[in-house]
């Protein structure tokens, strides 16, 4: 089979060079170049673009009306208005798209080529300079002033009774958090997350916990280091080095103060008195002292050959390469600095009535799906852990940048609950999503949070069932009852 489909190629390749030779033999029979183009070829173009303009506003239009709705009406009030504005572009987009199109097909089937004419050139034109530059540019301003007018609808200031909700996006996944009773989201510091303390909620608690945390992971960073085979194996020999050349040394200098002793009571033999015979005492108890030094030194470096000699023959040693030592050293070094931050979180002195340490344990911590009452203005408050990434609701025409370090906000006031949206759809499966649409790593496409939208008594019965960010007295456990476990950590970047 690979034979005869090999077989047909060749043949077919074979047969287009001979209808090429074909062709080119035709050509020199009628005495004509390959480049003229006779008048009837340039009419049948002619006609060809026009025939190909009405095929490609069939199919535009066809694709337009089949694939050209949002999917499901806008299920917020602000959303009406971005369905105006867009309809307002496409609507430009459309008029210039079939103008320009139909000019441009127009112009190339009516002035084809002709011998008998020639096309006017011009090198300038006041007239049409200024016809596509001023129209362009009042087309452009209303554009402008009709988009600045809806953002600013929807990022504007919310008002003093709307809800607040706190998204947090990490790769891949999003975290809802909604005020406790006081009203006020805690402060949160991205050094206190820890694997119970997702968010970095600032408590005393959390503050305790994080270090406990960070301090064992210096310790496990410190042992490695310290049992580096060959940094130890470095350290022997030069301790071994120094207590060897400092025994030989000390011989070197008994010897050498005997001679001068010597020599000193025969060059004094005659002319000393008590006075030297007391200083010759004191010389004494000063050599006396120094050899008490050296023996404690000795006795050092001998304590910490025999402290090598015991690592080394532990399970605990490590090999490095000297990329990977001064790399751990690094890392000592940034967890000691993050060790200080936390620190310096326990002594920050907060302003304001509600104690920071006390707003953030009621706050409610919600995974997989997070609700909101029909009819209540809800601003978002948007952070990310790690990248860009971007909240995208479409059912209600929202999106928004998250950005990390830098909190963005959006305000919006749902008015289709998710059981009246599926019978407006007939879908009962629909459900309202949040999405990110950014590409932000491998596992972008699943990163998606369920959004329900109810009646306000629904909802309060919902968020009475979730639990308060506490932890209890005694214990490490939070008390979290979610589809998700704690292991899943997203960073709140709020400065304090």
């Amino acid at each position: 089979m690979k034979l005869l489909i090999l077989l047909v190629v060749v043949l077919g390749l074979v047969a287009a060079v001979q209808l090429s030779k074909v062709y080119q033999l035709s050509i020199s029979l009628r005495g004509k170049r390959e480049e003229d183009i006779s008048e009837a070829d340039n009419r049948l173009n002619g006609g060809a673009f026009l025939a190909f303009m009405a095929v490609f506003y069939a199919s535009f239009i066809y694709l337009l009306v089949y694939y050209g709705s949002y999917g499901t009406p806008p299920a917020t009030e602000h959303g009406v208005a971005v369905d105006q504005l867009m309809n307002f572009n496409m609507a430009i987009i459309f008029t210039v798209f079939f103008i320009v199109n139909t000019l441009l097909f127009w112009f190339a089937a009516k002035y084809y080529y002709r011998a008998d004419r020639k096309a006017r050139f011009f090198a300038h034109d006041n007239r049409l300079e200024l016809v596509w530059t001023v129209i362009p540019s009042i087309v452009l301003a209303v554009i402008i002033a009709f988009g600045l007018r809806t953002w600013n609808q929807m990022t504007g200031d919310a008002a003093d009774d709307a809800m607040r909700v706190e998204l947090y996006s990490k790769q891949f996944d999003w975290t809802a958090r909604y005020p406790g009773n006081d009203g006020e989201f805690g402060l949160a510091n991205y050094n206190l997350i820890t694997p119970m303390n997702a968010l970095g909620i600032v408590t005393a608690d959390g503050i305790e916990e994080a270090l406990e945390e960070i301090e064992g992971k210096i310790a496990k960073v410190e042992q490695e280091i310290s049992y580096e085979k060959g940094h130890l194996l470095a350290e022997r020999e030069a301790l071994v080095a120094q207590l060897a050349g400092d025994d030989h040394g000390h011989g070197g200098q008994g010897h050498d103060d005997h001679g001068d002793h010597g020599h000193d009571d025969h060059a004094d033999h005659e002319g000393h008195d008590h006075a030297d015979h007391g200083d010759h005492g004191h010389g004494h108890d000063d050599h006396a002292d120094h050899g008490h030094d050296d023996g404690a030194l000795k006795a050092v470096l001998v304590a910490r050959i025999h402290e090598i000699e015991e690592m080394l023959a532990s399970d605990k040693v490590t090999i490095l390469t000297d990329a990977s030592y001064e790399a751990k050293e690094d890392k000592l070094y940034r967890l000691q600095r993050h060790r200080q931050r936390i620190q310096e979180i326990r002594e920050f002195d907060f302003d304001g009535n509600l104690s920071a340490w006390e707003a953030g344990m009621d706050d409610r911590i919600v995974k997989g799906e997070f609700h909101l009452p029909v009819g209540q203005e809800v601003e978002f408050v948007f952070r990310s852990r790690d990248v860009i990434h971007s909240a995208y609701m479409p059912a209600f025409r929202a999106q928004m940048n998250t950005v990390p370090g830098v909190p963005t906000r959006f305000k919006m006031t749902p008015t289709i609950t998710t059981d009246s949206m599926r019978t407006v759809l007939n879908d009962p499966e629909f459900d309202y999503v949040l999405l990110c649409n950014k590409v932000c790593g491998a596992a972008h496409f699943n990163m998606q949070m369920k959004v329900i939208v109810e009646t306000e008594e629904k909802y309060a019965a919902w968020l009475a069932e979730q639990d308060e960010f506490l932890v209890k007295e005694g214990s490490d456990e939070l008390e979290m009852d979610q589809a998700v476990t704690t292991e899943e950590s997203i960073n709140v970047t709020a400065s304090l």
